[in-house]
């Protein structure tokens, strides 16, 4: 990316974006303390072209954390984030970083407090229009707005425009919120947790919005999301995050069908099941919360977890190839059908069945 915002042709078999050792501390407890919360630690992950990727694990987990530092909200304690091939701690320059927020927009959890009620639902898209697009005059960028509203179902697009956020329903605007970033021409949409406030029934409208601009529009998705059922609605490849560090990634319906990490296992178990025998719990873990400030080594999990070993308690677990095989390369840069694991159990190659 350049001065002006132009780009340079990304290598093939470079993904779209990819962050290597990405990590965010937080010091906690006043001025003199000296408490830190690991809230992410050097996490690894791609996302590609036409892709949506889910980024699932419970609260406290680092999921809004991660979106937040692509986005540029938080600066990395240590790391970096590659888009398209660069280091996006390379964009300094104005034109660079409006750019980049163009290139890669976020969608907020909460619909009803991320459109200003005073003005009309015009005025969020037609100012990002005129900041990340000064080609267009008044009139094209009103007819965008437009088209890019009836692009996510909002039609007609004129009327609506015209609506306060009042008169739409929280699925509409969650759309409009949706209809924001696809103006900008984004190449990367970060949706942390769309649909978590949403009913049942509007829900599946909203992912299958996601998996229409995947596929018409060619745009990928980094989907945030704690709900392992609509992870597998949409998404290509899942990434399961524990107490800031990824725990398991791989193909959705790979992970899902066939868990490795004792932690995804424990995700999947508190799923209902409508066909389990009446009077069968499912089995729950020991309930000990995640520890982040300040953790000693090993892996974060070995608390909860039935399976611990002695390197459990030493060693923290580094993301390697499911059975210890396969992809060679940086964590997180596996290919699309390779499954990573953090688990030196799952790492040994012995069968992992913990809840």
């Amino acid at each position: 990316m350049t001065a002006g915002g132009s780009r340079p042709a990304r290598a093939a078999g470079v993904p779209l974006l990819r962050t290597e050792g990405l990590t965010r501390h937080f010091k906690i407890g006043g001025a003199v303390s000296r408490r830190t919360l690991h809230a992410v630690d050097d996490v690894s992950l791609s996302v590609g072209e036409r892709q949506i990727v889910a980024l699932a694990g419970e609260s406290g987990s680092g999921k809004s954390t991660i979106a937040r530092l692509l986005a540029r909200v938080y600066r990395p304690t240590s790391g970096e984030i590659y888009f398209e091939g660069r280091p996006i701690s390379a964009f300094r320059s104005r034109a660079d970083r409006l750019a980049y927020a163009g290139l890669v927009p976020m969608v907020f959890q909460d619909p009803f407090s991320s459109i200003n009620p005073v003005f009309r639902v015009s005025h969020g898209i037609l100012r990002g229009l005129k900041l990340h697009r000064p080609d267009l005059s008044a009139a094209q960028r009103r007819d965008e707005a437009a088209r890019v509203f009836e692009a996510v179902g909002l039609a007609p697009g004129g009327d609506v425009l015209q609506r306060y956020p009042h008169e739409l329903s929280g699925g509409q605007r969650q759309r409009v919120g949706f209809a924001q970033a696809l103006a900008l021409r984004p190449k990367l949409i970060i949706a942390d947790e769309p649909v978590s406030m949403l009913d049942v029934s509007i829900r599946v409208g909203l992912l299958n919005l996601m998996t229409e601009l995947r596929d018409r529009q060619g745009v990928s998705i980094l989907y945030i999301t704690h709900d392992l059922a609509s992870a597998r609605y949409v998404a290509d490849r899942l990434v399961i995050m524990y107490a800031g560090q990824i725990a398991e990634a791989g193909p959705t319906e790979e992970v899902i069908a066939d868990p490795r990490h004792p932690y995804t296992q424990l995700l999947l178990s508190a799923v209902p099941d409508p066909h389990a025998p009446l009077g069968v719990s499912a089995q729950t873990d020991r309930g000990e919360p995640p520890r982040v400030i300040d953790p000693e080594p090993g892996c974060r999990f070995r608390w909860r977890c039935p399976l611990a070993i002695d390197a459990c308690r030493t060693i923290t677990p580094v993301l390697r190839p499911a059975g210890g095989a396969g992809h060679q390369g940086p964590p997180g840069t596996a290919p699309e059908g390779d499954r990573e694991v953090a688990c030196h159990v799952a790492q040994s190659g012995a069968p992992v069945r913990a809840f």
